[in-house]
């Protein structure tokens, strides 16, 4: 079954999880992509604002997507974002940590321009298993509508 806009009002809509993360997979992105010592070199990280080997940001944010696209995006008839409003890196990212999604619908429009669409605002709050929230995002989505709901 495909998701379309009708299926997104406003509330929660899901919690997606978990999701494990290790020390080397930590150690294999910031080698690839955010080469920073607080997220390569323990010794760096220990003496870091972060006291410990910690992910990236990117990283995290990384780890979010793929948690909406398991849990529901590509089972929406998403059309893809215009960008996002709001990241926020809020706790670090540890080694072991197990991570869950919240995923709230903030606002949920029909476009005015397109009327076969519709925006749908997410906000998506990672949480490791002390529900400490690692990290928040706001983004809209654009999605179809029912077929003739427009």
């Amino acid at each position: 079954m495909t998701l379309t806009f009708e299926d997104f009002p406003p509330g929660r809509y899901g919690t997606f999880g978990p999701r494990h993360v290790t020390r080397d997979e930590i150690l294999a992105f910031a080698a690839e992509f955010d080469p920073q010592p607080m997220h390569l070199d323990e010794e760096a990280a220990g003496r870091s604002m972060l006291r410990g080997l910690s992910g990236s940001g990117w990283h995290l944010c990384s780890l979010m997507m793929r948690m909406m696209a398991d849990g529901f995006i590509t089972r929406a008839a998403s059309l893809g974002s215009p960008g996002v409003d709001e990241v926020r890196w809020l706790s670090p990212l540890r080694p072991g940590d197990d991570l869950m999604l919240d995923v709230d619908v903030v606002e949920a429009r029909t476009s005015k321009s397109r009327p076969n669409l519709g925006i749908v605002k997410f906000k998506c709050t990672v949480r490791n298993a002390k529900g400490e929230a690692l990290c928040e995002m706001t983004s809209p989505i654009l999605i179809e509508r029912r077929t003739g709901a427009a």
